[in-house]
């Protein structure tokens, strides 16, 4: 898991709650201060991930609407 693909994290097609849930199950297997970069298409997620970085401690990097979706970059408190 060292390649720049794996840090890249395709959820899009899921529903609320689940990018949050894989989300969270991946940085869990990841070291403090590592980069993860989540695509989703669920509108909730715009609100969710956020919310989910604050109440854990993670810093999301940045956000951006995509053509199908949007992107986290999110980094592991």
């Amino acid at each position: 898991m060292n390649s720049l693909d794996d840090r890249v994290y395709d959820l899009r097609g899921l529903k609320c709650p689940l990018p949050v849930l894989k989300t969270e199950k991946r940085l869990r297997g990841m070291p403090s201060g590592a980069i993860l970069t989540v695509e989703t298409s669920d509108p909730l997620a715009i609100i969710d991930i956020p919310h989910f970085c604050s109440k854990n401690g993670h810093t999301l990097v940045a956000t951006e609407k995509t053509e199908s979706g949007h992107r986290f970059i999110i980094r592991k408190r």
